[in-house]
């Protein structure tokens, strides 16, 4: 029996000091007299464990113990991480296949040494400046146009300075990835030796490790760009702990509360700001800030090349009937003077442009959903002003404006009113148009009354001469003498 200190202090005190048998500080403590008899002469003490239970060990013959082998090793070659023998599964196989009659206890602790390990010990790495970059993604929540989802975070890290840039991005796809890089280095100011990545598909074509080989389009960037490609190890995140680090540094410093954004290009100027903002930060342990490393740094990258590559995903296609190009499962529209001809498309990571004659005719937000159509009210404004009828139903008008907007049209007098205040939405903007509206409120209502409210009346300003001119007083007598000689000839 196990007793507390102060029982403990209570027998040897009666032992020793008042000379009590074990049988009377058994009854005076109520006690078992084989507890009083164990501490009483000091020999052992309640905080120490002393010997065992005394109970026998199962012996565990060589049959089980390579049941128990086995099953570990196969484990080993599945290499599938969530559906592993636990101890109390091989127990109960033991059980059920083998008639084991031992305890569960028994097996759990020969399963505990076979699976005792080395812990894990990593080697502190120094890197020089402008040797390497480590690249990783991570996910984030945002609000974006006060719609509640995920953004994806492209991150870098230097690996001698520690300086960081980060992207955020709609998805994890080829050219995201190419698009981060071509950022990052434009904000370090040039490229590094070596690049470090894990093993995504975005990056690897096949194999692993020093074994990977990277995708084309990878390859080509860092041809491009004079870097090697360097893979982790599966499972390896220490290879690249710099930056593994900075992926939740982002995420709680940054993105904590939790960013509500009406553009990605809006949440990308925030974190660039604070990305620049971390250069004045000093690492415990180093003599300079990041941004003095980083300059340190700057001048041992490579230079950047005069082309910038383009990351882009590129296709051609042509304009249909509708003013509208197909990309990516979804369709967007370009004015419409471009019908049936063909047009460039680059989808970028975050961005969808649409080229003619290498000049820019459109661009939008990449949507990533399926079966979609954009449509830009300006991009139809001359067709429907040339037929009018189809104002209310057109649906680049339906989709572009809002029922507000679409409730005042129908007020107008007609179609032909409702093209105008189209026209006006285009030139002035939606917002311009409901505020005028408003105030005037007004039952009738007329173009003519919102384009007067929306024209600014230009008074001339008066113009204060700064010179001033001197005028010549004209001398009539000489000018009568003239005409008196003439009259006398």
């Amino acid at each position: 029996m196990s007793i507390e200190v102060d029982i403990y202090e209570k027998i040897r005190y009666l032992h020793e000091h008042e000379g009590k048998s074990q049988r009377a500080i058994s009854t005076l403590l109520g006690i078992s007299r084989n507890t009083v008899k164990k501490y009483c002469e000091g020999s052992q003490v309640p905080w120490e464990r002393q010997g065992t239970s005394g109970r026998q060990r199962y012996m565990v013959t060589d049959e089980i113990m390579d049941f128990i082998k086995s099953c570990l090793e196969t484990d080993e070659l599945e290499n599938i991480k969530k559906q592993k023998h636990t101890a109390k599964r091989i127990y109960d196989r033991l059980v059920q296949e083998k008639g084991f009659k031992g305890g569960e206890s028994t097996i759990r602790e020969i399963v505990a040494k076979l699976k005792d390990k080395q812990p894990k010990v990593f080697v502190p790495l120094a890197y020089d400046p402008g040797e390497a970059i480590q690249i990783d993604w991570g996910e984030a929540t945002v609000y974006l146009s006060g719609k509640k989802m995920k953004v994806n975070l492209f991150c870098m890290r230097e690996c001698y300075s520690a300086d960081m840039f980060c992207k955020a991005f709609y998805r994890q796809n080829e050219e995201s990835f190419l698009e981060g890089q071509i950022s990052g280095f434009d904000y370090f100011e040039g490229a590094p030796k070596r690049l470090i990545f894990d093993n995504a598909k975005v990056a690897v074509k096949e194999g692993f490790g020093v074994h990977a080989k990277p995708q084309d389009r990878y390859k080509a960037l860092a041809a491009h760009y004079a870097f090697q490609c360097k893979f982790c190890n599966i499972a390896a995140g220490h290879e690249k702990s710099l930056v593994e680090g900075l992926v939740g540094w982002v995420r709680r410093n940054i993105l904590v509360p939790i960013p509500r954004v009406e553009t990605i290009d809006e949440l990308n100027a925030e974190i660039l700001r604070r990305c620049l903002k971390y250069r004045e930060h000093r690492i415990a342990g180093r003599d300079q800030t990041v941004g003095e490393m980083a300059l340190t740094t700057r001048v041992r990258l490579t230079k950047l090349p005069r082309y910038r590559f383009d990351p882009s995903k590129s296709i051609t296609q042509r304009v249909s009937d509708f003013s509208t190009v197909r990309f990516d499962y979804n369709h967007y529209s370009v004015p419409v003077k471009y019908a049936d001809k063909e047009v460039s498309i680059k989808g970028y990571g975050n961005e969808v442009v649409m080229i003619y004659r290498n000049s820019e005719i459109a661009r939008y937000p990449r949507c990533y959903e399926r079966g979609q159509t954009k449509y830009r009210l300006e991009h139809y404004i001359d067709l429907i002003e040339k037929r009018p009828r189809s104002v209310f139903n057109a649906k680049p008008v339906k989709n572009n404006l809002s029922t507000q907007l679409l409730e005042i049209g129908r007020r107008l007098s007609g179609p032909r009113e409702m093209v105008k205040l189209l026209r006006l939405c285009v030139d002035y903007g939606e917002d311009k148009i409901l505020a005028t509206v408003n105030a005037l409120n007004t039952p009738e209502l007329s173009v003519e009354q919102i384009r007067a409210h929306l024209t600014p009346i230009s008074i001339p300003e008066r113009i204060t001469p700064e010179i001033d001119i001197k005028v010549t007083i004209p001398e009539f007598d000489r000018y009568d003498a003239l005409i008196y000689r003439g009259v006398t000839i």
